[in-house]
């Protein structure tokens, strides 16, 4: 399984981006997914999730209610569309997928077996 994050870029502060994660190779199966973010010097982040059926997700506080995730099954690709960004929502974004993982236990990095490259978000002015 690979996965593609892209559409990562330059946004001032308040802006929106939307980033995507296409997933491929055994896509026969289903996986819930993940997007979590890595700014210089600290650790990785979950910022939000969503089931395989895309019925069900989550986000952390700090990004709850100006990020939303969804998924289109039917092209392989989940996507994050962030609002309001801030500079402190500057970092590598990272996509995660995994066949197993539970509505309980997507925010931990352990739940997820396969990651992509991440995508650089820099807010800026």
């Amino acid at each position: 399984v690979q996965l593609q994050a892209s559409g990562g870029g330059l946004v001032p502060p308040g802006g929106p981006l939307r980033l995507s994660c296409a997933i491929s190779g055994r896509t026969g199966r289903s996986y819930g997914m993940a997007w979590f973010r890595q700014a210089p010097g600290k650790d990785r982040e979950f910022v939000a999730a969503i089931t395989r059926t895309g019925g069900g997700t989550g986000y952390a506080d700090s990004v709850k209610g100006r990020f939303t995730v969804s998924r289109n099954s039917a092209k392989k690709t989940m996507y994050l569309q962030m609002n309001s960004l801030k500079p402190e929502d500057s970092a590598v974004y990272y996509c995660a997928a995994d066949e197993n993982v539970t509505l309980s236990a997507m925010r931990r990095l352990s739940s997820y077996d396969y990651w992509g490259q991440g995508t650089q978000v820099t807010v800026s002015s």
